[in-house]
């Protein structure tokens, strides 16, 4: 089951969260989940097997310019987790349509997102997902005195 969350889904999508990006703090997590849950240019989805949360995705809408796209509000794909077990199964690519779906609802006619350079798997997922690669990028950064 996929549903979209509500804010007494936020622990849950933290949870989730913080087994993607594990240098943030739980309660971080939490605070940020449900700032997004809470916002209308944002969303997340859950997948539950047997009431267990074991997917999320979350998406949001991006006014600035995003790579590769035309459009002046984009949907973008701004984290994918499925729990290891359940990967393969076409979780991910629910996850993702809903996703799709509710920037479709919006207005969008593009959606986009992006990876590490060095992050294979996720690359592999995005293009077995339907996303084509628009552009390779390094960013850089310089501290001021």
């Amino acid at each position: 089951m996929i549903r979209q969350a509500k804010l007494g889904d936020a622990n849950s999508a933290a949870e989730l969260a913080l087994l993607l990006w594990p240098v943030h703090t739980i309660e971080e997590f939490r605070i940020e989940m449900e700032d997004v849950i809470a916002s209308e240019r944002s969303a997340v989805f859950i997948v539950y097997d047997n009431g267990v949360a074991i997917g999320f995705a979350q998406c949001q809408l991006r006014t600035d310019y995003v790579e590769g796209t035309d459009s002046n509000v984009v949907g973008y794909l701004e984290g994918l987790f499925v729990k290891s077990n359940y990967r393969k199964k076409g979780y991910a690519k629910l996850l993702v349509t809903h996703c799709e779906r509710w920037a479709q609802n919006k207005g969008c006619t593009e959606f986009a997102s992006d990876c590490e350079l060095e992050n294979e798997e996720s690359l592999a997922v995005h293009l077995k997902l339907g996303f084509e690669e628009a552009n390779r990028i390094i960013c850089f950064t310089k501290k001021l005195n």
